[in-house]
């Protein structure tokens, strides 16, 4: 057998006769080849490894959009480059990369990041470089680390890759992009969390796909200061690699049983000030990278302070293992676009995880979404909002036990605020001292396991009854503890005080939230606003309290928590009345309607600090808006034509001038189709027509897509020019705010067959 060659005819998984003339082969993927492929070459510089034994393929598939499928079964971490497994001792060194070519090794005037990267690894020696290029190279005394710094031509920063480049095989290493001369560590490009602008960028050259930009496979190593974007691949049956920006994992696959013991995962790897599918220009990038930071095997990782976006999957994902990982400071703002939806997604084993103070906006899916993991996570003081807006999820997603949810601002969310799944059994979760607003849900739901389908799972199945049987512990989410009941549906204030009492489980801690809206689609419930008090239960389940931070009017809810089974779901709202001379209930103000919002905005740009003067108010004039509100396809298509695009620019235009405003894409069909097939292609206009708005520069934040497919056709009729009138996309204008708007039923674009 040729070693080199992969053919068609192999059914099932077979190990390569490892010598020293193909040493760099482990063993082939079983159900990743398909007999019907044309025969593919595999580069001596590459391997495929075995599937992971721990690897649950029915369950892990289940969780793979079908955009993913057809490398679901091959998602492993490693065509990398092998580096010896034995290096001798060397001296650490100092490379400076003076060139953004890339391409092959060799002496010239250019030493590229190609090189140094080889260099530091011990691949590339002194004396094959030039002299030029030796000029860029100093040795440094132990135990200085090694770095990779950068002095490019101002014009020439960007790094276009031509193939995939070497691993980080050395430990210790710092590739510093804050060393090319003009960073600026004080320009921050917004203002919530200051991150500054990177100038050095990494990408892909045109026509090239590559899955990974870095790969780091040893301990210490640092990335700062870089633009990291477009890294994926075209995903074909036999998938030689992980694609993301950055990837952290073991140097060889892990439970490899070859003749070569396995690595233990890098330790201690850091990524910071990093821009990952984000151009220094803020462009939207031709090729929207696969994942960001891809934790495949690693311990102790930190990801702090980088702006994480335009991700076609999960900013931050991991795998096998990333235990004591730290997510910390981050902007995480618009991934998911196209495969797994959630900003930050959770496997493995993840013992002693933090994920704090991050941003997290605008992502399709979930905020944070843990799926099967070993180990419990910290999440804490994070801004989460405007998430869900093309899969509706709840913010936050538990599986497993022992997850703290701590001070974190939930807001906007198409879906629950924090669902705790029960199948696997998910327990002790808490989930306390947490703001909330509008939300598609509860701000807490703990599912059921009579509740299995995959809409329960995303999105919580609603209020729990109350547990009448020792078997709903093992059924429910967070050990089905009791949601607190109040005593009474109103409370009565008196001199000041306002007395509440209520039942809950015995020794929990009965925490007593302001709600300042109640949400129409949870009737009787609202987000729990701002946690106001905290009372005890007796042994009897019995708790009582009096504030006098409540004023009448006010509506309250409550939550429970038992250190043996975690935190409840909130209580049915109650309000604070007062009384009348008489003992009568004064009529109070309702908190039946959603407040409205502050503009929907993810990030904003620094702004200097000047005084501002008093101005007289002055009355706008009424605004008149014609906007169209249809954009139309071709038979079997979401390709937007030139003249949508026509279209698309002038909803692009009122809707840069109007940033309070907000969308709703609705893709339609016409019937000629199975339910299904329609239901996909609506969702695929739908999804067109935001994309073309993002690259326009509207905030996905700002915008949520949904598909009715077939099911609300705008003609009956059956012409070819009623059909063109059904292939459609409608935009719903929101919080238009006193503007009286024109919505134009234009049919320039229409594509009759």
């Amino acid at each position: 057998m040729n070693p080199n060659l992969i053919t068609s005819a192999l059914k099932s998984e077979v190990s390569l006769k490892i010598s020293k003339k193909n040493h760099y082969y482990s063993s082939l993927i079983p159900g990743c080849i398909n007999k019907k492929e044309t025969p593919r070459l595999i580069k001596k510089n590459q391997y495929i490894p075995r599937l992971l034994s721990t690897l649950d393929l029915k369950e892990f598939i289940h969780t793979v959009p079908f955009y993913l499928l057809p490398f679901a079964f091959c998602l492993l971490p490693f065509a990398l480059i092998r580096p010896a497994l034995a290096q001798p001792t060397r001296s650490p060194l100092k490379v400076v990369v003076n060139s953004n070519q890339d391409g092959s090794v060799k002496p010239d005037n250019n030493l590229t990041l190609r090189e140094a990267i080889n260099l530091i690894n011990g691949t590339l020696t002194l004396d094959q470089l030039s002299p030029t290029e030796k000029a860029q190279v100093e040795s440094l005394s132990s135990p200085a680390r090694s770095k990779i710094e950068f002095n490019l031509p101002a014009q020439q920063t960007t790094i276009r890759l031509v193939e995939h480049l070497p691993p980080i095989a050395t430990a210790g290493v710092i590739v510093d992009g804050t060393t090319q001369p003009g960073y600026n560590r004080g320009q921050s490009a917004t203002a919530e969390i200051e991150i500054p602008v990177p100038l050095v960028a990494i990408t892909p050259a045109e026509t090239v796909d590559i899955f990974q930009g870095l790969t780091i496979i040893n301990d210490d190593v640092t990335i700062k200061g870089l633009s990291i974007y477009g890294f994926k691949g075209q995903h074909q049956a036999t998938v030689i690699s992980t694609p993301a920006d950055i990837l952290i994992s073991h140097r060889l696959p892990p439970h490899y049983d070859g003749q070569f013991a396995a690595d233990k995962p890098p330790q201690s790897v850091i990524i910071e000030n990093t821009w990952l599918g984000i151009p220094p220009d803020e462009s939207m990038p031709s090729t929207m990278s696969a994942f960001g930071v891809w934790v495949f095997s690693g311990t102790g990782v930190t990801i702090r302070r980088n702006r994480i976006a335009n991700h076609d999957g999960s900013g931050i994902i991991t795998s096998e293992q990333a235990r004591e990982l730290k997510i910390t400071e981050n902007i995480i703002v618009g991934n998911g676009m196209a495969g797994m939806p959630d900003a930050i997604r959770l496997e493995g084993t993840i013992e002693n995880t933090t994920i704090d103070s991050n941003l997290i906006c605008g992502n399709d899916g979930s905020g944070v979404y843990l799926f099967k993991p070993t180990g419990a996570v910290s999440i804490r003081n994070n801004q989460i909002k405007y998430n869900g807006h093309r899969l509706r999820r709840a913010a936050i997603y538990l599986m497993g036990d022992d997850h703290q949810v701590i001070g974190n601002q939930i807001t906007n969310q198409a879906g629950p605020g924090v669902v705790v799944a029960a199948k696997p059994k998910s327990d002790r979760n808490i989930i306390q001292d947490n703001q909330f607003a509008a939300l598609e849900g509860l701000s807490i739901d703990l599912v059921t396991r009579n509740h299995t389908g995959a809409r329960h799972y995303q999105v919580g199945d609603g209020p729990n009854p109350k547990r009448d049987s020792p078997n709903r512990r093992r059924d429910t989410g967070n050990n089905a503890v009791n949601t607190p009941r109040w005593l009474a549906v109103e409370f009565f204030q008196r001199d000041g005080q306002v007395s509440l009492d209520g039942l809950a489980d015995p020794g929990a801690q009965v925490d007593i939230y302001l709600v300042d809206q109640v949400s129409p689609k949870t009737p009787g419930y609202g987000p729990l606003s701002r946690k106001i008090a905290t009372a005890e239960a007796d042994q009897d389940g019995k708790f009582g309290i009096s504030l006098s931070n409540v004023q009448p009017g006010d509506y309250l809810s409550a939550i429970a928590t038992h250190p043996d089974y975690g935190t409840s779901e909130p209580a049915v709202t109650v309000v604070v009345r007062a009384l009348d001379d008489q003992g009568n209930s004064i009529e109070t103000r309702s908190a039946t309607t959603l407040p409205k919002t502050a503009k929907p905005q993810c990030t904003s740009r620094p702004v200097a600090r000047v005084p501002v003067q008093p101005q007289s108010p002055q009355i706008p004039e009424p605004l008149v808006l014609k906007v169209p509100r249809v954009i139309h396809f071709a038979l079997d298509q979401s390709r937007i034509s030139p003249r949508t695009a026509a279209v698309l620019n002038q909803i692009a235009r009122v809707l840069q001038e109007y940033p309070f405003m907000t969308i709703d894409i609705q893709g339609h069909t016409d019937f000629r189709a199975t339910v299904e097939y329609n239901q996909a292609l609506g969702w695929r206009r739908a999804k067109a027509a935001r994309d073309y708005l993002l690259r326009l520069g509207v905030g996905p934040e700002r915008m949520t897509i949904r598909s009715f497919g077939e099911s609300q056709l705008k003609t009956t009729g059956t012409t070819s020019v009623n059909h063109a009138r059904n292939r459609r996309v409608e935009f719903i204008f929101q919080d238009v705010r006193g503007l009286d708007i024109i919505l134009v039923e234009q049919e320039e674009d229409l594509q009759v067959e």
